[in-house]
């Protein structure tokens, strides 16, 4: 089973007089990288809320944004007196500098983060369980989304693996082919550079095999057949973070397509080199997804 690393998720609780609302998006990203934005309520939860999201998910570029409206009556609110003046004098020489009017400038600075708080402003242990589970259903529903990509992944990886050996076989086939021809293109080399009668055969025998056998493309199409197997192994199995593993292999799979190419001497079997570089780029692309 794989999953994509792109994904949404949401859920909302209420919890006596307030309502939390939990968005989840992610996608994709080398590492896990959070991106988080709270109300003032939850900054004392704020570490258990990054290991939550950092256990559940993985791995992803996440942003997670909670809001949260407080119904009933007006709670008592103070105001930091120190920060306000800090804004004020500020504030207040940059507007003198500019010319610019500043009888709106107390009412503007009373909007700025943190100058107002509530006075009440404690998240009880109660109503920090029921956030929590609001979290947990806002996880649970961005790993569905992510499964349901991931879905789409593994059918589009399987296909670009399938084309790659469709294209082996077909490298295969030509191996007894190009052989010939590279024996025939040394003869007549050799006839039309020294004469036929000045050849010596053992000689040629053997120099033959030593050059056939170094350009022979058995060994890398055992492996390349081994590599595309694994993958599709690898992505049958119940781990869910596997795009690290699936990327090494597409690697491996390139390296022994690259050494197949450069080894070839044969345009027919280049063509197929060139396609199945183009299947694997596709590939690439894919696994960028994968968690």
């Amino acid at each position: 089973m794989l999953q994509s690393m792109t994904g949404y998720g949401r859920a909302e609780c209420t919890i006596n007089d307030k309502v939390f609302v939990v968005e989840l998006r992610s996608l994709n990203g080398k590492q896990f990288e959070l991106l988080l934005k709270i109300p003032s309520l939850l900054k004392p939860y704020e570490f258990e809320i990054r290991n939550q999201l950092s256990d559940e998910l993985v791995r992803g570029s996440v942003e997670c944004n909670v809001t949260m409206k407080q119904n009933g009556a007006t709670r008592p609110s103070s105001v930091n007196l120190e920060l306000a003046a800090s804004y004020y004098k500020q504030l207040k020489s940059l507007a003198d500098q500019l010319e610019a009017d500043d009888s709106q400038l107390l009412s503007s600075i009373l909007r700025l983060p943190e100058v107002v708080a509530s006075s009440t402003d404690q998240l009880a242990a109660a109503e920090w369980e029921g956030f929590s589970k609001a979290l947990k259903e806002a996880i649970i529903m961005i790993n569905r989304h992510r499964e349901d990509e991931g879905a789409v992944l593994e059918q589009d990886l399987l296909l670009r693996i399938a084309n790659i050996e469709a294209l082996q076989k077909k490298v295969i086939e030509l191996e007894p082919r190009r052989k010939q021809r590279i024996r025939e293109g040394i003869e007549k080399l050799l006839e039309e550079k020294v004469g036929k009668d000045q050849v010596d055969r053992n000689r040629f025998e053997q120099e033959l095999i030593y050059y056939i056998e170094k350009i022979d493309l058995t060994e890398e199409q055992v492996r390349l057949t081994n590599h595309c197997h694994y993958f599709k192994t690898l992505l049958a199995e119940q781990e869910t973070s596997k795009g690290r593993k699936l990327s090494f292999l597409l690697q491996e799979i390139g390296r022994e397509i690259n050494t197949t190419g450069s080894k070839a001497y044969d345009s027919d079997i280049q063509k197929s080199v060139v396609e199945m570089k183009d299947e694997l780029e596709k590939a690439k692309e894919q696994v960028l997804n994968a968690l």
